[in-house]
């Protein structure tokens, strides 16, 4: 029996991470690219701040790696900072060959800031650097006979087998829904990129779009993966506070141009937190704001970059000032009403330098991955380039390989189940589980607080597996089980972490070690 979805390498995700990976293997692969809405639906296209390099003369990549180190706390991995900081100007280069509309001053890539940066070394498109990368990654890859689409395919597990005369397990292929049949089809590959980025949604706010939902990370874990440093997730501080507003961004880039957090009264706070004020890391400012709130019984505080003119804050952020006045909010004469929010995934599942993980065939870039760079938090605007800089080495790693001949793969069979008779239960443990992370497991911890996380993780779990088993795949079942499974690793990273460090702060361990390590996780399976 043959498998009539093969190529040489599948890719799942869309964002940045996976398109760039599709465009530097197409010349010399068949590849296919699912992801589970559309085309554009992802993380990437969120991004509004921009790419972290080293582009001014003035600027080094010593200080940009230091800057890195300096924000993730001290358990960075220096071989994987240096890597990608020094990969990080060709990277730029390759999107201005591709026509990334980048904001330009006199000629010149205008540079910005952002906390954690000493230098001005963010390239961006004005306030929408995201969505400008992925609208020109999207219209190449479209236009690329060697690159199939699938979009409305979502991940349902991996699919694995020994090899003879290998002692790890080979990735072959994987299982996904496809929505517009509901249908679980088979596909098969010798190499399986995993662009799936991170797991926002596991908390009941974050910036993050609804496709953050860890399935990757989960599905990985579930095929034998090791993941790392999951206790780490990053809020944001400054997400728009406006019942209407959902979870809007209020970029890093505001305080970079001098932007200023105050209280209601108009008291500004940061200086009484760390030296740095606004410019402190996002991991101190996110901490500040939350101790500020509770302090006094806020709901929000405020940005205010008012002192600029308006002239100003059109050209460099006119998508911000263009939505906060959509609220009634005009940013040239009143301060901006914001709230921390879940924002990244630091942790994930554990890779080399090329993107490897445990599994052979298997990659995983971007949010999904564990590369190292981040550390214990991540340093503004290099999450973009960290997608950028491994897509280029997974592609550059698979086409060094000799790809092994792939076998005829089981069609997922589910002559046992029906369909569901109750979906409600789906969404009644969706908002249990995004509400009890976010008390539990947010920005401030406690043994107690985790203790209670876990046994209603445990309880969810297997719930959730019972209904698996016996009913139809749907994607609000399978994104609920990836959140669960990631959940469970976010919450067993974290009681195994006795300090605090960058993103984990708990009051059980309010000190920091001396020298800490990552928290590495190990699948039962292995």
């Amino acid at each position: 029996m043959s498998n009539p979805y093969q190529f040489d390498v599948l890719i799942v995700g869309s964002g940045l991470a996976g398109l760039s990976a599709a465009l530097h293997l197409a010349p010399t692969r068949r590849v296919a690219v699912l992801t589970k809405r559309a085309l554009n639906d992802g993380s990437s296209r969120w991004a509004q701040g921009g790419i972290a390099a080293v582009m001014d003369p003035s600027d080094t990549f010593d200080s940009h790696i230091e800057d890195t180190l300096v924000a993730g706390a001290g358990i960075c991995d220096l071989e994987a900072t240096r890597h990608v900081i020094q990969s990080a100007p060709d990277s730029i280069k390759w999107l201005q060959q591709l026509g990334v509309p980048f904001t330009l001053e006199n000629g010149q890539l205008h540079l910005t800031r952002e906390g954690g940066h000493r230098e001005r070394r963010i390239v961006h498109a004005t306030d929408a650097t995201g969505a400008a990368v992925q609208d020109t990654l999207m219209s190449r890859v479209r236009a690329n006979p060697n690159i199939t689409l699938f979009e409305h395919h979502m991940l349902v597990d991996l699919i694995t087998a020994s090899q003879p005369g290998q002692l790890n397990q080979r990735c072959l292929g994987l299982y996904c829904l496809d929505e517009t049949t509901d249908q679980v089809l088979t596909f098969s590959a010798a190499h399986t990129i995993l662009a799936t980025g991170g797991a926002g949604k596991v908390y009941l706010y974050t910036t993050n779009p609804d496709t953050a939902t860890g399935d990757g990370i989960a599905a990985a874990w579930r095929a034998g993966c090791r993941v790392g440093n999951m206790e780490f997730i990053q809020f944001h501080p400054t997400c728009l506070y406006h019942p209407q507003a959902g979870s809007f961004l209020i970029s890093e880039a505001v305080r970079g141009e001098g932007g200023r957090l105050i209280l209601p009264d108009g008291t500004r706070f940061m200086p009484a937190h760390d030296e740095r004020g606004e410019l402190a890391p996002r991991d101190v400012v996110a901490r500040a704001i939350d101790f500020e709130m509770k302090k006094r019984g806020l709901d929000c505080v405020y940005l205010d970059i008012s002192h600029q003119p308006k002239a100003f804050l059109l050209e460099h952020f006119p998508n911000i000032y263009a939505r906060c006045l959509e609220f009634g909010i005009d940013m040239a004469t009143q301060p901006i009403p914001v709230v921390p929010a879940a924002h990244y995934t630091c942790g994930g599942v554990v890779v080399d330098l090329a993107g490897r993980t445990d599994l052979q065939g298997l990659y995983a870039i971007g949010e999904a991955s564990y590369t190292g760079l981040h550390g214990a938090n991540r340093l503004a605007s290099n999450s973009l380039l960290e997608c950028m800089v491994y897509a280029r080495a997974a592609a550059l790693a698979i086409e060094q390989e000799t790809a092994p001949a792939i076998p005829a793969l089981p069609a997922w069979d589910d002559s046992r189940v029906t369909d569901a008779d109750e979906c409600v239960v789906i969404s009644h443990n969706w908002d249990e589980l995004r509400r009890f992370m976010w008390d539990y497991v947010g920005i401030v911890r406690t043994n107690k607080r985790l203790e209670r996380a876990a046994h209603r993780i445990t309880l969810l779990q297997s719930e959730i597996q019972e209904f698996y088993a016996k009913f139809h795949v749907t994607r609000d079942l399978l994104e609920l089980r990836n959140l669960v499974a990631v959940a469970d690793l976010i919450v067993r990273s974290a009681q195994s972490r006795h300090e605090s460090r960058g993103l984990h702060y708990s009051r059980d361990y309010p000190q920091a070690y001396p020298k800490s390590h990552p928290t590495i996780l190990v699948p039962r399976t292995v």
